[in-house]
């Protein structure tokens, strides 16, 4: 029996734990004993912090896996790429986990090939707010956090160095990137590579919080762009990727789509997109399963791209509170038939910061896209 390991055990990495199951595999996963749901439904289960690279290898050898992977953490890739690195297995290169999992390094790379993405500026030990040479308002965030961690938007030098100092102290290099805002609509690009070989599996409405913190309220998928701006995207998130290095696994570019049409590159991460879009959502309105297709390259194996089923329409919506509570139990009464999961927690005085505070989640699938856009919107 082939073995895999999985980074992390945390309930979004359940789906690759028991798809890598479901596949003959016998599962090898590795986090912190927490009590995660991936410590139970792994074959084997180290509890070592997907932090520790050198000791994950270590095991890895040990145990003498083929393949290797993680879904929906930029953190684990650093420790997936690393270990693919030094066992010679299907991965992306240690230049690639720094250029995708560091925003900073991230802009450097594009820049140098001419992608477009917004103005920025590194804000370490020597930054001031009269040294910001950039046209308010701007985003203030950590280089190398997701989920929306410390994210803020300003429209003037007030609270900037406040913003900056929350933004470093959630980062794990205790750094910050600043950059201009870019007005327009937010989407995100969920992508499978193979060998240097790029196919795009769908485009995602985001929906958020706005200003100042930007927390994803819930995904639409097929997101609602023409022809032409679909292919641009297809052309721009490619040449991105190639300039990243990104030639194996999945990846999640978070896009913005100006009024004049314009397309600018926020982020992109050499990992599944979280929030279920790339364990649920895609699979949902293409018939691609994702998950398998991350583990076949992993294996290093070209993935099966084989579509069945899908539904026309396919979103998620999250819980800030109780009246979102109240509106996705509502949803999951009168539209019993399109509700594919749910997970309403008991709303407490918890303040919702980020997308790892948030109370629950339904994710809806039908052929009445109108409906299902609605529902998702709320």
């Amino acid at each position: 029996m082939k073995k895999i390991a999985i980074i992390g055990a945390s309930y979004l990495q359940n789906p690759l734990i028991l798809k890598a199951k479901e596949m003959g595999l016998e599962t090898h996963v590795f986090a912190w004993g927490v009590g995660d749901i991936g410590e139970s439904t792994a074959d084997h289960f180290y509890p070592i912090s997907i932090v520790e690279k050198e000791k994950i290898l270590e095991k890895c050898k040990e145990i003498g896996i083929d393949g290797i992977c993680s879904i929906s953490s930029d953190l684990a890739m650093v420790t997936v790429n690393y270990v693919a690195v030094n066992m010679g297995l299907s991965g992306n290169s240690l230049s690639c986990t720094e250029k995708s999992t560091n925003k900073f390094a991230m802009r450097n790379a594009l820049s140098e090939k001419d992608i477009p993405c917004p103005g920025y500026v590194i804000a370490d030990d020597s930054v001031n707010a009269g040294s910001i040479d950039l046209e308010y308002p701007i985003i203030v965030k950590p280089t190398d956090r997701s989920g929306s961690r410390a994210v803020t938007k300003l429209k003037t030098k007030a609270g900037l160095m406040a913003a900056i100092t929350a933004a470093r102290d959630v980062s794990f290099e205790k750094k910050a990137i600043i950059e201009e805002y870019i007005e327009g609509k937010e989407y995100s690009v969920e992508c499978i590579s193979y060998k240097g070989k790029h196919t795009l599996l769908a485009v995602t409405e985001k929906f958020t919080t706005g200003s100042p913190n930007f927390i994803e309220t819930g995904h639409f998928e097929p997101a609602p762009v023409n022809t032409d701006t679909y292919e641009n995207i297809r052309k721009i998130i490619y040449a991105a990727l190639d300039a990243l290095e990104i030639e194996n696994g999945a990846s999640h570019s978070e896009i913005m789509i100006q009024a004049d049409g314009k397309i600018k590159i926020v982020e992109i991460g050499g990992r599944m997109g979280g929030d279920c879009i790339g364990s649920s959502l895609v699979q949902l309105t293409t018939g691609i399963d994702f998950v398998k297709a991350v583990i076949d390259v992993a294996m290093g194996q070209e993935p099966d791209l084989t579509s069945d089923k899908a539904h026309n329409a396919a979103g998620i919506k999250f819980i800030f509170g109780q009246e979102d509570a109240d509106y996705c139990r509502d949803i999951c009464e009168k539209y019993k038939d399109l509700v594919v999961e749910s997970d309403i927690e008991e709303i407490t005085d918890r303040r919702v910061v980020d997308s790892s505070s948030r109370f629950g989640y339904i994710i809806v699938a039908g052929e009445d896209e109108k409906r299902i856009h609605k529902i998702i919107e709320g």
